[in-house]
C-alpha cells in the first residue's frame, strides 16, 4: 500500500509537535523560574517588609526609628543569636528529612555544665584558659545526647521525632540535677567579658556566631557531607543505592545538631553569666521556625544556612519589634505560630508547582 501525501510530516515540524508547543514550554519554563527564586528568597523579603512596617509603625505612633538606631540594630542581633545558633544546627537536621525535638534542653545541659566546668578551672588555670575549658567541656557534654539520638535513629531506626523527644526529657533532668534545680553563677570575669563585651559597637557573641554561622555555610554548601544530606533528605533510598553510609551519616548528623546546641547554651552563659537548665526551653520553636521561614523543607532536601539566618532575623524582628512598639509579648507566640504556617504552606504550593509530590 502507497501512503498518501497527506499521511508524511510536514516539512520543518516534527510529526508529534506542534510550532506553538516549545514557546509555550519557554513561557513555563521561565514562570517556573521566576517563582522559584521568589520562594528562595522569601524569608528576605518577608524581613524586609517586616522592618518597613515596624519602622512606619513606630515613627506613626512615637515619633521615634525602629530599626535606624544603633541600639535597636544590636539588641536584635542579640536577640537572634541563640535561636540561630540552634536553627543551623536544626537546618542540617530538617534537610535530611528529620527534626530534632532535644535541642532546646541540650543547650540547657551545656550552660550548666560549662557553668560548672569554668569555676572548677578558673583557680588552677587561669580566666582565659578556664573559659576554653569549660566551652570544650560543655560542647562534649552536649555532643553525648547527640550521639545516642544519632545511634537510636540510625541503628535501631527509632522515629526522629520519637528518639529526640525521649532525649529532651533525659537532657532536660539531667540538666535540673547538676544545676540542683536554680542558676549556676559563674565566676569568671574573662567570660562575662565576652558575653557582654564589644568590639567597635559589635558585640563580641554576634562575631562568634557569625563566624560559626559562615562555617556552617560552607560545611553544607560545600562539602561532601553537605551533599550527601540533602542526598539523604531528598531520596534516601536512591542515597543509599548510590553508595552513602546512611548511618554513619546520620550518626555524625545528630552529633552536629547537638554540638551547635552546646555552643548556643555557652553563649547564653556568656551572655547573662550563669548557666541555667531551663535556658534553650522557649528556643525550640524559634529555632524550627527560623528553619521553616528560611526556606527549609519539613519534607526534607531543601533549605539553606543563608535561608535560616533570614528566618531567624525574622523572628528576631518580630520578638523586639512588638515589644518595641509596646505590644502584649503574648503576641509573640501567636505570630511565630502564625508565620510557621504560612511557610509550610508556601512550601507545598512551591512544590506543587514545581511539580514535586504531595501526599494527600
Amino acid at each position: 500500500m502507497t501512503a498518501s501525501l497527506s499521511d508524511a510530516p510536514h516539512a520543518g515540524h516534527p510529526p508529534s509537535e506542534s510550532p506553538h508547543v516549545k514557546p509555550q514550554a519557554d513561557h513555563a519554563d521561565t514562570a517556573r523560574t521566576i517563582v522559584q527564586r521568589i520562594a528562595d528568597l522569601r524569608a528576605w523579603l518577608f524581613l524586609a517588609a517586616l522592618i518597613v512596617g515596624f519602622e512606619i509603625w513606630s515613627r506613626s505612633s512615637f515619633g521615634g526609628t525602629f530599626i535606624l538606631n544603633s541600639f535597636n540594630i544590636q539588641s536584635i542581633a542579640i536577640f537572634a543569636v541563640a535561636p540561630l545558633l540552634l536553627a543551623t544546627g536544626q537546618t542540617f537536621v530538617i534537610i535530611s528529612g528529620g527534626i530534632d525535638l532535644s535541642m532546646g534542653f541540650v543547650m540547657g545541659l551545656a550552660a550548666v555544665v560549662a557553668a560548672h566546668a569554668i569555676n572548677w578551672a578558673t583557680p588552677g588555670m587561669g580566666l582565659p584558659m578556664a573559659v576554653l575549658f569549660g566551652t570544650l567541656v560543655a560542647v562534649a557534654a552536649a555532643a553525648i545526647p547527640g550521639a545516642v539520638n544519632g545511634l537510636l535513629i540510625s541503628r535501631l531506626r527509632v522515629p526522629p521525632f520519637i528518639g529526640t523527644l525521649g532525649m529532651f526529657g533525659v537532657a532536660r533532668g539531667v540538666a535540673f540535677l547538676l544545676a540542683n534545680g536554680t542558676t549556676v553563677p559563674i565566676k569568671n570575669t574573662v567570660f562575662a567579658a565576652i558575653g557582654n563585651g564589644r568590639i567597635f559597637s559589635v558585640p563580641y557573641i554576634v562575631i562568634i556566631t557569625a563566624i560559626f554561622v559562615l562555617v556552617m555555610h560552607y560545611l553544607l554548601s560545600q562539602t561532601r557531607f553537605g551533599q550527601h544530606n540533602y542526598a539523604i533528605g531528598a531520596n534516601v533510598q536512591a542515597a543509599r543505592r548510590s553508595g552513602i553510609d546512611i548511618k554513619w551519616h546520620l550518626l555524625r548528623l545528630y552529633i552536629l545538631s547537638a554540638a551547635c546546641a552546646g555552643l548556643a547554651g555557652v553563649v547564653y552563659s556568656a551572655r547573662f553569666n550563669a548557666g541555667a537548665a531551663q535556658a534553650g526551653e522557649p528556643l525550640l520553636l524559634d529555632c524550627v521556625a527560623a528553619v521553616v521561614i528560611g526556606g527549609a523543607s519539613l519534607f526534607g532536601g531543601s533549605g539553606t544556612i543563608l535561608g535560616t539566618v533570614a528566618g531567624a532575623f525574622v523572628i528576631a524582628v518580630i520578638q523586639y519589634g512588638l515589644v518595641f512598639v509596646n505590644v502584649e509579648p503574648f503576641w509573640q507566640f501567636i505570630s511565630v505560630g502564625v508565620v510557621i504556617i504560612i511557610s509550610v504552606l508556601i512550601d507545598q504550593a512551591q512544590r506543587r508547582f514545581s511539580g514535586g509530590r504531595i501526599d494527600e
